[in-house]
């Protein structure tokens, strides 16, 4: 009976199709709508996606040789069920009619797509079509909880991921969306700055890993080595290359914001890349492919809140701060019982924070008028940072504690952890009956 509920929540979803076409063209007279912005953000949407099999690669480079396979699917297989989700509902509870003072949209406002035909537009995007900013914000919804796979690695049931990753992304990063990139968005109406996702994506992604891995508890089986760091390289530099779509792309035009924040992400990542490698050495380690890989995407988490609304100068000392405070977080974390298999918290969680705060010490009003809050801490003026500390404090109690009790409603409906002997033979064999 389990075996036949994936299958008939498919069979549900074609009923859905017939019941709800969507038909209904939408005609906005004196429509915005602009072809170089949209030809943009059709390449940036293509660009975000391709950072999830990048995602897949640089985790499944890390693993042991026995669940290089599980690791990558449980990325892969994001892309699948949260784009069902994202044109069923999901994009409704995040981007739909204000619900609930701001923390959640209504489900039914764009409900299997209804009203995204023609040439609607988003308000806070009028010149790319509803349709185009929906596809594109799926592929950040995508992400988010691939990015927590990294946590409990080599030792979670794929049934039961399955689940969980659906629950998350209903009752933790769609509220975070909404309320931080909604314009009646709660953190949003507080002045909250997150340009491309530190909060809503990097610090959902991070605390829920620390979760998974508190809760997973330990592998029977700790030390290994890497499976291959060729394709922790080449995830690298897939995610490296998509993250100007998301960032640059978040600007949601082709002008000189996008051409800024797509600078201010080169520069912060390669100088986190040096960072992490130099600061590896100052340890008296020699400098490593993991290393430098590791720092790069750290770089690239830590400036995603703060890409369009900082100076390129100020993208290198973000870089460099964030890849010296994961780098000792991920130190920290060794020396604890907690078992992170690839340091998502010390690598996305607090690189996104580090990113959200020193977004509140170096924002500026003359890089993107947008900012409406203020200028950042570094300027003389302490509201912004203020706010940026606040939230930081709340979302991630919200994403803690809110994923903890998710991972526990998933057990009850589906055990969690593999067997010891599951886990021995691998995830690969013992969960898909497939090897490397």
């Amino acid at each position: 009976m389990k075996k036949s509920i994936p299958f008939g929540i498919l069979l549900i979803v074609i009923v859905l199709a017939l019941l709800y076409p969507s038909v209904t063209l939408t005609t906005i007279k004196d429509s915005k709508i602009d072809t170089g912005d949209t030809a943009w953000l059709l390449v940036s949407t293509a660009l975000v996606l391709i950072m999830t099999p990048g995602l897949a690669f640089f985790y499944g480079g890390m693993v042991s040789k026995k669940n290089v396979l599980s690791t990558m699917l449980q990325s892969f297989v994001c892309m699948g069920v949260i784009t069902v989700i994202w044109v069923i509902f999901g994009f409704s509870l995040a981007f739909g009619e204000d619900e609930f003072g701001g923390f959640i949209g209504n489900p039914g406002t764009f409900f299997m797509m209804k009203g995204t035909l023609g040439n609607a537009t988003w308000e806070l995007a009028p010149t790319i079509p509803l349709i185009l900013f929906a596809m594109f914000q799926l592929k950040f919804a995508v992400i988010t909880p691939a990015l927590i796979t990294g946590a409990f690695a080599e030792r979670i049931r794929f049934n039961s991921y399955v689940i969980f990753l659906c629950l998350f992304m209903v009752f933790i990063y769609a509220p975070l969306a909404h309320a931080t990139w909604h314009p009646k968005g709660f953190l949003f109406g507080k002045g909250v700055l997150d340009f491309a996702g530190g909060t809503v994506v990097h610090m959902s992604a991070g605390w829920a890993a620390l979760a998974s891995a508190i809760y997973l508890k330990g592998r029977n089986e700790t030390s290994h080595n890497p499976a291959r760091i060729s394709y922790v390289l080449l995830g690298t530099g897939l995610l490296w290359f998509g993250w100007f779509g998301f960032n640059a792309g978040s600007a949601l035009g082709s002008g000189t914001l996008a051409a800024t924040a797509l600078a201010t992400t080169t520069t912060a990542s390669a100088a986190a890349a040096m960072a992490w490698m130099f600061f590896d050495i100052l340890r008296g380690k020699k400098p490593g492919v993991l290393g430098a890989c590791i720092g790069a995407v750290v770089g690239l988490v830590a400036i995603t809140p703060a890409a369009g609304y900082v100076t390129i100068p100020h993208s290198l000392i973000i870089g460099i701060v964030a890849a010296v405070v994961s780098n000792l977080v991920v130190i920290w974390r060794t020396k604890t019982s907690i078992d992170d298999t690839l340091d998502v918290f010390p690598c996305h969680g607090v690189g996104g924070m580090v990113g959200m705060l020193l977004t509140g010490v170096f924002a500026h009003q003359n890089v993107n008028s947008a900012n409406t809050t203020g200028n950042g801490l570094f300027y003389g003026e302490t509201h912004l940072f203020i706010i940026h500390l606040i939230t930081l404090v709340g979302v991630s109690a919200f994403a803690f504690f809110g994923s903890f009790i998710l991972l526990k409603i998933t057990d009850m409906i589906s055990t969690l952890r593999v067997t010891p002997e599951e886990e021995l033979a691998g995830l690969d064999i013992s969960q898909h009956d497939e090897e490397l």
